[in-house]
């Protein structure tokens, strides 16, 4: 518990930073409303500008792939250290990219509070905190999947509208979700042994792929990009898992997949060729895997008689052409006379960012509602509890 002397200082901090903010309320609707934001969920140091217009007017990713391909994965204590050495960088870039001083032009700080790696979070939300006290700024922390789910918003010339579904896919995280508004998700599908992104990158590794500065899932892409039509016949049919079940489970693709090589010698014994053709093979599957809970997630809202018009897909592996095209093709097979509207962000939106994260703050800004200077980071937290944090 903190002493009492400190919680009055917060809670003072916090009073004088809402007089503030109530007093200026008249100039913001003279000018956009311009939030510095930071994301530090996993190993991305990100920091950005954006504002009530829907522009971002910066936007700095420090990705940390060279530091981390060593380890097969995220290294927990690496990534904060990095963290901790890329942020006051981050977040000048940013500022000096959008042309704006602090202390007159920024008019909150959004950060990310979770979910995530508990270390990394804790990086941006002090980072956070310390800029909202200095600058006398209010702060807001925003869910996570929440900045991915509302990130077309801020995008798209048409953006999606109400009720729409949501699916959210990247290598910490895969739900299928109902939005009905920017602050309520009702989840209709996750995975609880492992998220795609995860999966993909773990057969990535298993290949023997290797990443340059694009990360493993991007590696498989190129890989497989390279012959975008190879014949796959060669290869046994990979089982699907959990078929007619709202549930996503990546576990069994990835354990085919290294029973299969096991089977055949180990990839040592693979020419180039039929190893991309296996790398299309297991891309395809799991993709597949992805467009049956659509399907059934789709199929959920017409017997509840949601009208759903749009289909939102966003996170690192949204960034996938690949994906992209058979989603589309998938929806168009699969339920012609419905005409489900297909919405990505841009592929370097899709990743983690800053500026989605300022993005799903706004609603919050504009409203005046805001964090106290207390609040801590929640490294698990689901997005149907968004409200009750």
């Amino acid at each position: 518990m903190l002493p009492a002397i400190k919680l009055m200082s917060i809670r003072s901090s916090s009073k004088r930073l809402a007089q503030i903010f109530a007093r200026s309320t008249s100039s913001f609707s003279r000018r956009h409303f311009n939030v510095l934001a930071i994301e530090t969920s996993a190993d991305d140091t990100c920091a950005a500008v954006v504002n009530s217009s829907r522009e971002i007017l910066s936007n700095v990713v420090i990705k940390q792939n060279d530091v981390h391909k060593g380890y097969g994965g995220i290294h927990a204590l690496l990534a904060i250290h990095e963290h901790m050495r890329n942020m006051p960088f981050a977040v000048k870039r940013a500022l000096t990219e959008a042309g704006l001083d602090p202390v007159r032009d920024i008019d909150g700080v959004a950060f990310t509070r979770g979910p995530g790696m508990a270390g990394c979070l804790a990086v941006g939300c002090n980072a956070a905190k310390t800029l909202g006290l200095s600058l006398d700024k209010p702060l807001v922390g925003v869910h996570h999947m929440q900045g991915h789910a509302l990130t077309s918003i801020l995008t798209s010339k048409d953006p999606p509208k109400y009720p729409f579904l949501t699916l959210l896919i990247s290598g910490g995280h895969t739900l299928l979700l109902l939005a009905t508004s920017n602050t309520r998700f009702k989840i209709l599908a996750t995975t609880d042994d492992g998220a795609i992104g995860r999966c993909i990158d773990r057969v990535a590794r298993s290949l023997g792929l290797e990443w340059g500065s694009l990360g493993p899932g991007a590696a498989l892409e190129k890989f497989v990009n390279e012959d975008p039509n190879p014949d796959i016949s060669d290869i046994p049919p990979i089982p699907k898992v959990t078929p007619g079940r709202l549930f996503f489970s990546f576990g069994g693709y990835h354990s085919w997949m290294e029973l299969f090589l096991k089977a055949e010698g180990g990839i040592e014994t693979f020419d180039i060729s039929r190893k991309r053709r296996l790398a299309r093979a297991f891309q395809s599957a799991v993709f597949g895997h992805l467009e049956e809970k659509v399907l059934l997630g789709l199929k959920w809202c017409a017997d509840r008689d949601i009208h759903v018009q749009d289909l939102v897909v966003s996170g690192g592996v949204a960034s996938n052409q690949y994906l992209r095209e058979r989603l589309r093709q998938c929806l168009d097979s699969s339920a012609p006379s419905q005409a489900i509207r297909l919405v990505f962000p841009p592929p370097h939106l899709c990743t983690d960012n800053a500026a989605m994260i300022g993005w799903a703050a706004m609603h919050r800004f504009l409203a005046g509602d805001h964090d106290t200077y207390d609040i801590l980071p929640r490294s698990k937290w689901s997005i149907e509890d968004i409200l009750e944090a």
